[in-house]
């Protein structure tokens, strides 16, 4: 599983023009699967996303969670791009990323869990995207678990 966490002051996910999620202080998420991937797996990753300090403190260091911060929300994308092999050639093999069927059940557990903590909203998966945001620090770090 592999996470892109982006901090942003806002962002939203469009499909066919309309508006399908929108948040503005917190995390968007680009979300990718493999075939490696379970329910353990996202929880740890839920852990860890939820705990992971990239928010400043009262001294302007990043020592706070999204959990430590009111009204912080997050987007959650699906991108199964985030495992394209580059490897041989130029055109990216996307052999590692899990296929829909299976990837949709595990985005939307994920989707679950992390709503037990905190409010989210998320793109529609499969669908063609187009995602806005604005990028606070900017902070963005990648997530991996294998």
């Amino acid at each position: 599983m592999r996470v892109i966490v982006q901090r942003v002051l806002e962002a939203s996910v469009q499909v066919a023009g309309e508006t399908v999620g929108k948040i503005d202080k917190g995390f968007m998420l680009l979300v990718g699967f493999t075939d490696k991937d379970n329910n353990d797996t996202i929880k740890k990753m839920v852990d860890k996303i939820l705990k992971l300090r990239v928010f400043d403190d009262e001294n302007g260091v990043m020592n706070k969670s999204i959990l430590d911060i009111p009204d912080t929300k997050i987007l959650s994308v699906s991108q199964f791009t985030l495992y394209a092999d580059t490897t041989k050639g130029n055109r990216p093999s996307y052999i590692k990323a899990l296929r829909g069927e299976e990837a949709i059940k595990l985005y939307d557990y994920f989707n679950q869990v992390l709503s037990n903590y905190i409010t989210v909203q998320t793109g529609i998966f499969g669908a063609d995207m187009k995602v806005h945001l604005v990028n606070d620090g900017p902070i963005t770090i990648t997530l991996e678990r294998e």
